[in-house]
């Protein structure tokens, strides 16, 4: 059978969490989606966005104005409408997502057995569980997989079902580990020892295999070992005394090995449940909501309809009922505290089973839909079985205080909000203001939430939101709120439009900005801006833009709402004025750069070949083109350069040459024979030159072999033309070099094969140089004759036409762009980093794993994004009822491939003292502008501070160690005009404050730490 074609394109992102293995089996997956309310709404969505072969939606119910709560694929003008019901309604803009996956409406009675054995998973929401129980009778143990899951106000509930013999493939989504060996033992434990670069990173029971291990070659292509871990460098296995021993070499590869999985059925489960703790601090809250969940269903079964919102009957009824069933199982709640969390959690839950909540639908809905891509795929470990979940911190501090009629319908699209929160709380929601900043997968999502829950729209409510980017194919695989149409137009307008058609009460109500957040545009979110905002969320792909927002927050005192996604993993952290640390409070440790030496001569993993490739294209198709231009246009750049002691000046020189002269094409064909000789410089001759210096048999200063361990020896290549890669290589280059040159390139392997067979290569002659083996030693090539290479220089320098007479005369830059199938870019990153693979005799890899590892493509997917999403508004709630008890946030953990979800309290922010005072990084000094004289003597009058050095924008006002007459100087001047008599610049016009840091001496004479100081100026 011929395997499904993968749109690289389309799924490029979420190709690097699943793989194409993954992604095939997907797309070989009918899914059936049973109960259209939100929950069922936000599975289809993902998954539809993920690429499965179809989705079958089955909800014969009319719509309602309930259904809008969280129903984002509905409008009011379906409410009530003859013949339509909330599946055929949602499939019509549901099919817009994805033109691969077609969305079909199941028109039957009942589901029985035939319907259900035509789809690999079925997922029932918001269904009662005699029909869960039903259902799953006739799935369990077929092919068919089972999810069942729901969602009521603060609470979600989710039950797996995947048969008695579920292959899992891969358990965690981790890249195989494997690094290079130094030694294996001869004996019965088989001690392996890696190189000391890297901790080896196994467990035990891992399964390793082997490649290029010499003498005890037999270890070459075994069957995987399962493998003891001794220590970070160490791990044994098992008996190696039948096979030769160990002379050098090796390399160890981590064996994902497949994992079988026993699945209860729901009935047997329901009796007996196995529990995934989605929050560690209420484990004892799961068997709670178990029964609780069971006793609900009793409850509408019996009364045909659900508890009414804050109603004392109806929840007496329904505790009732959980008594029962836990009498019945011997599971009554011991002791009068356990007993008092039971009927509470019980309560509420009756309270809030008509609760529908944005928030709480996304997070639940995007975990869900990863059990379902699991189903379909094996990848990932599923949910074993169960997961309760509850956020009932949320709850408004007055709820349990308003009356019953506070949260009772009100035929409003916020029903499900009101339900819970009540009307009061709904109306804070609508007249919330705040900012977005960024529009795309986090943001989009964010939006969705917003709308739904009504943020913004009520009459003093406003949206901000701000992303300069335009929208690519690449976003529409889970930016959900963009469809093909859209592609080239700027994602905040388009989000902005899409959301207000969800729901019309925003529209009008979303400002929308084009201009990055930065030091540059302060005098566009200025202080009037933040002033009338009630706190921002972030929705950023980089760290810097995170920790500048993170210190407009703290300076203006606003929450902030931060996450981030990384494939299957995500987290979340909420900011809160006077009570968290701040965003930057805490750093990620430093991305491990790859030493320069190990780049330019001892690469030994693919990785290392594919950065040299990356920066080889940026020396070849960038920088010296730009340097041509900066050469033509700028008339004295040469002498410039020349003064400033840049030490590249003698090599910006001689590129200029090449570019402009030596090497400068007139024909397609010209740029054939500068890319063939290009191979041969950087594949053949480089690679005699390294072994010309250190030989195969060269020795280290203590007598060992010099390529053993990571250093492996390289071998120089033959060109041949009819060599796949070699010729990927030629064409690459060719095309880039003619693109530099603005003429017309070509994709005839022929052609170019002839042109560059006929390329007469000079005779490489070795030099003497000394190699770089350490990047501590010298850089290698530089000369010890100054006046010879000066003169050189000077000749060179002379040959060059003059900028005049080339006149309008410019090359054109390669900049590199990963998501252009067209452009050569990655093709010539994936040939270059191969050939020298070969070089080394490291494996090669693909386009697309080259794509991933050059473009620095962060992988995403659409359920991570939406269930952190969900978790963010849930304390975008809180927020809203400014609590103060810093254990009523939580910031999340979540790794859905495990899956893991873990909550934790936001970390308190540090507090410092001076003297008596204590203050925090929400502390600061606020004072008038004033003379530095009259400045220091407040300090010193009001804070028993010694101020010893004043700066601020970047300079130092004054220290305590100037010149006497400097200090006279200054002293008069008021800070502003302190400021702008040392920079040289005037202050800005929209600038009310300047951020002034001091250090000071407190009253013992001992140098402390003091707030930030925020001078008001007119």
């Amino acid at each position: 059978m011929s395997q499904p074609t993968i749109d690289e394109s389309l799924y490029s992102r979420q190709l690097y969490v699943l793989g194409h293995d993954a992604m095939r089996q997907m797309s070989s997956s009918n899914v059936l989606i049973v109960g259209l309310h939100g929950l069922g709404a936000e599975i289809a969505k993902n998954i539809a966005l993920a690429g499965v072969k179809s989705v079958t939606l089955y909800d014969p119910a009319p719509v309602s104005v309930a259904d809008l709560s969280s129903q984002f694929f509905l409008r009011n003008e379906d409410v009530g409408q003859p013949g339509v019901t909330r599946a055929s309604a949602t499939a019509s803009r549901l099919s817009e997502l994805n033109s691969y996956v077609p969305i079909k409406v199941l028109d039957v009675p009942s589901l029985d057995k035939a319907t259900l054995e035509s789809f690999k998973v079925v997922v029932l929401t918001h269904t009662p569980l005699n029909e869960q129980l039903r259902v799953n009778d006739l799935t369990h143990n077929t092919s068919t997989h089972f999810i069942a899951a729901d969602v009521r106000g603060l609470f979600g509930t989710v039950f797996n079902d995947f048969g008695s013999h579920f292959v899992c493939k891969d358990t965690n989504g981790e890249q195989p580990l494997d690094s290079m060996i130094v030694s294996v033992t001869h004996d019965e434990e088989g001690l392996v020892t890696t190189i000391d670069e890297k901790r080896h990173g196994l467990q035990d029971g891992d399964y390793v295999t082997f490649t290029e291990v010499q003498g005890m070659s037999e270890l070459n292509g075994i069957e995987p070992r399962r493998v003891t871990v001794k220590g970070p460098y160490t791990f044994t296995i098992g008996d190696t005394r039948s096979f030769g021993e160990y002379r050098g070499g090796g390399i160890f590869k981590q064996v994902k090995m497949p994992e079988i999985l026993n699945f209860k059925s729901l009935r047997e489960s329901q009796q007996a449940p196995e529990f995934l703790f989605s929050d560690f601090a209420k484990i004892d809250r799961s068997m709670i909501l178990h029964i609780g969940f069971e006793a609900l269903s009793a409850y509408e079964e019996k009364n045909g309809h659900s508890p009414r919102p804050r109603n004392a009957d109806d929840a007496n009824a329904l505790l009732a009922l959980a008594r029962d069933i836990m009498q019945s199982r011997n599971q009554l709640p011991e002791g009068e505290e356990a007993t008092k969390l039971s009927n509470w959690i019980l309560t509420e839950l009756s309270y809030q089973a008509t609760g529908d909540l944005s928030p709480m639908v996304a997070f639940i809905g995007g975990f869900v839909a990863q059990e379902v891509l699991k189903a379909c795929s094996g990848k990932f470990h599923p949910l074993m079985q169960h997961m309760y979940a509850d956020v009932l911190e949320a709850l408004p501090k007055d709820v349990p205080n308003l009356p019953e009629s506070e949260f009772s319908p009100q035929q409003s699209r916020y029903d499900g909000q009101i339900a819970v929160f009540g009307k009061t709380f709904q109306e804070r929601i609508g007249n919330t203001r705040q900012f977005l900043v960024g529009s795309g997968a986090i943001g989009c999502e964010m939006l969705k939430n917003w709308s739904m829950m009504g943020l913004g729209a009520g009459p003093q409510g406003q949206i901000y939101v701000t992303d300069l980017d335009t929208i690519e194919k690449s976003n529409l695989n889970r930016q959900f709120l963009f469809r093909t149409q859209d592609v080239g137009k700027f994602k905040a307008d388009t989000a902005a439009a899409a959301v207000a058609a969800m729901n019309p009460d925003l529209s009008g109500k979303i400002k929308t900005f084009q201009q990055r957040v930065g030091p540059e545009t302060e005098d566009l979110y200025d202080q009037d801006f933040f002033a009338q905002i009630d706190g921002v969320t972030n929705a950023l792909d980089n760290v810097a833009a995170r920790n500048y927002m993170d210190s407009r927050c703290v300076f203006f005192r606003k929450p902030l709402l931060e996450s981030g996604t990384l494939g299957t993993k995500g987290n979340t952290q909420v900011v809160v004025p006077d009570l968290t640390e701040s965003y930057a409070s805490s750093h990620d440790p430093p991305e491990k750069s790859i030493p320069v030496c190990t780049l330019k001569n001892f690469p030994n993993q693919i990785e290392h070949t594919i950065q040299w490739a990356r920066e080889q294209f940026d020396e070849l198709f960038q920088k010296p083109v730009a340097n041509v231009n900066q050469y033509l246009s700028q008339s004295d750049y040469l002498s410039s350069l020349s003064s400033s002691g840049d030490s590249g000046y003698g090599q910006q020189v001689e590129q200029i040459k090449e570019y402009l002269v030596d090497a400068r094409p007139q024909s397609f064909d010209a740029c054939i024979v500068w890319a063939r000789l290009k191979f041969e410089e950087n594949y053949v001759n480089m690679i005699k030159q390294l072994l010309f210096n250190l030989p195969h048999d060269a020795k280290t200063t203590t007598g060992q072999p010099f390529w053993s361990g990571p250093k492996r020896a390289p071998s120089p290549l033959v060109f041949d033309p009819h060599n796949e890669l070699h010729m990927a290589y030629i064409v690459a280059t060719a095309n880039l070099h003619a693109f530099n040159y603005g003429l017309n390139g070509s994709t005839d392997v022929g052609h170019i094969a002839q042109v560059a067979s006929q390329v007469q290569v000079p005779e490489f002659v070795p030099k003497e140089a000394k190699v770089q083996i350490n990047d501590s030693d010298p850089a290698p090539g530089q000369s010890t004759n100054a006046a010879e290479d000066q003169a050189s220089l000077e000749e060179v320098v002379s040959s060059l036409p003059a900028p005049a007479s080339m006149a309008g005369y410019r090359l054109t830059p390669a900049e590199f762009e990963k998501d252009d199938d067209t452009n050569h870019h990655i093709d010539f990153v994936t040939a270059a980093s191969n050939l020298r693979a070969t070089n080394y005799q490291i494996e090669p890899v693909d386009r697309y794993t080259t794509k991933g590892i050059a473009g620095k493509i962060i992988p995403a997917i659409a359920t991570t994004t939406a269930l952190v999403t969900g978790l963010v508004n849930l304390e975008m709630y809180k927020l809203m009822d400014n609590k103060r008890d810093i254990e009523s946030y939580s910031n999340a953990f979540v790794n859905l491939a495990l899956p893991f979800i873990a909550f934790s309290d936001p970390i308190a922010a540090p507090v410092h003292k001076y003297n008596d005072r204590e203050w925090t990084l929400w502390s600061r000094f606020d004072v008038e502008d004033m003379p530095l004289r009259d400045f220091l003597e407040y300090f010193h009058r009001e804070h028993g501070l010694e101020v010893t050095l004043v700066s601020g924008n970047m300079a130092m006002l004054y220290a305590d160690f100037m010149p006497p007459k400097k200090k006279e100087e200054r002293l008069p001047m008021r800070l502003r005009e302190l400021v702008e008599h040392v920079t040289k610049k005037p202050v800005e016009p929209h600038v009310r404050h300047l951020s002034i840091e001091i250090m000071a001496d407190d009253l013992n004479g001992e140098d402390v730490e003091v707030p930030t100081v925020s001078v008001r100026i007119k």
